[in-house]
């Protein structure tokens, strides 16, 4: 029975709060449930849809808290850019009063409740450094800096944003003003009456020059590839919601004609303002490639007016001037980075069947993707928002649960102890 009372030691908060140096974890500890990588709303999620099924779940997380992406890297005028219906993680909605695109602290504050209702205890700054399935015993050995852990199935839920981009430009580090990556802005605060370059044009980028715009700064925006940029909400409803009602009645293609046609009603011809449109629409583009279309909340009328200026890739960088490739030179104060994230699961999974080395997503696109070999799981990694990590987080406790409710609970409690000692 000992590895039952170390897996009980490790998992209870505060025997963990009371281990000291001279205490530490013991090396291998045998894991009856799931072991989830992640505790952001993916991780979060999947552990619900799990105790709901009855099984119990060890999660790990590298932070200090639960959605340290959310808590730690984003701006302060972020909101949920979708409805929160359309953002509620599993068996649990939002508040009837918050508001329907709540803010970063009301999603927060949905997440902090998310875990107490489900009773969800992960052990924190527990970085897993490598997870490898050992055919040997049948078992994932999952290890952190000071512990093994031992486990049926093995949850991958650290998300598609789990490390910054940044790239690299000529001259970057001859620039003479600040380079700072999203993660790292709050607001337009410290940027006043200052001239700041923004290098990304998806959702973030562009609220982030709203942002500066309100603070009074000089936002540029770097435009480097084609995209689809669409309002918020069309004839009083979200752009999203309405886009998923027609899907249900209509082929894709004629879903993205109307999208496009009421877009250029609302919004006018984008080309004009230097943002030019994908040959495919921006459903039948976000299926084929991921790449989310621009929600509007203000940014074009601020292009518009010229509040805002746009300007073609970078091609490099002296003091504080900026050259592009079209041969202009502009004076910059600051450089803002919304280059976005991307998956780190390459550098801590040994697996390549379900995840692919190269980007850190799974091979096969959504709806499939979500199951790999020997118990191996994928939650969040669909680019369809917390719309996806729900499904993928009920899709992979059905599946476990069909596994766990078959062997019997006594089997997978006892069945690999002596294994794992091998």
């Amino acid at each position: 029975m000992m590895e039952e009372a170390e897996f009980k030691k490790v998992h209870d908060p505060y025997l963990q709060s009371k281990m000291t140096n001279s205490d530490t974890p013991p090396r291998r500890v045998w894991v009856p449930g799931p072991v989830i990588v992640g505790a952001g709303p993916s991780g979060l999620g999947a552990a619900a849809c799990l105790k709901n099924h009855g099984i119990p779940a060890l999660i790990l997380e590298q932070a200090n808290c639960i959605a340290s992406l959310w808590q730690f890297k984003t701006y302060d005028r972020l909101r949920l850019h979708l409805p929160k219906q359309f953002c509620q993680l599993p068996l649990m909605p939002f508040p009837v009063d918050f508001p329907t695109y709540p803010t970063k602290e009301q999603f927060l504050a949905y997440l902090e409740s998310y875990a107490e209702n489900f009773d969800l205890k992960p052990i924190f700054n527990a970085t897993v450094v490598s997870a490898e399935f050992d055919g040997r015993c049948g078992l994932w050995r999952v290890k952190t800096k000071v512990t093994e852990y031992a486990c049926q199935w093995l949850i991958v839920a650290t998300g598609e944003n789990a490390v910054e981009v940044v790239p690299r430009f000529e001259g970057m580090n001859e620039f003479n003003g600040p380079i700072v990556h999203t993660s790292s802005y709050k607001s337009g605060e410290g940027f006043e009456h200052k001239s700041v370059l923004v290098v990304g044009c998806g959702n973030s980028g562009m609220e982030v020059c709203l942002d500066l715009c309100n603070f009074n700064a000089f936002p540029s925006l770097v435009v480097r590839d084609s995209l689809h940029v669409l309002p918020q909400e069309m004839f009083g409803v979200s752009t999203f919601g309405l886009s998923m009602w027609l899907l249900k009645w209509l082929p894709v293609q004629i879903v993205d004609q109307l999208l496009l046609f009421v877009s250029r009603f609302m919004l006018g011809d984008t080309s004009r303002i230097g943002l030019n449109r994908p040959k495919l629409g921006p459903l039948e583009l976000k299926g084929i490639s991921g790449k989310t279309p621009v929600l509007d909340i203000g940014t074009l009328a601020k292009i518009r007016t010229g509040d805002i200026k746009v300007y073609p890739e970078i091609k490099r960088l002296a003091c504080n001037i900026v050259e592009f490739v079209d041969g202009r030179k502009e004076k910059f104060d600051a450089i803002i980075l919304a280059t976005g994230y991307r998956s780190n699961v390459p550098t801590w999974l040994r697996d390549t069947n379900l995840f692919s080395e190269k980007d850190g997503f799974p091979i096969q696109k959504f709806p499939q993707g979500w199951k790999g070999e020997h118990g191996l799981y994928a939650v969040g990694f669909t680019k369809r928002g917390l719309l996806g990590t729900s499904i993928d987080a009920l899709k992979v406790a059905e599946d476990i649960a069909r596994r766990w409710n078959s062997h019997g609970k006594c089997e997978l409690l006892h069945g690999h102890k002596t294994s794992i000692n091998s």
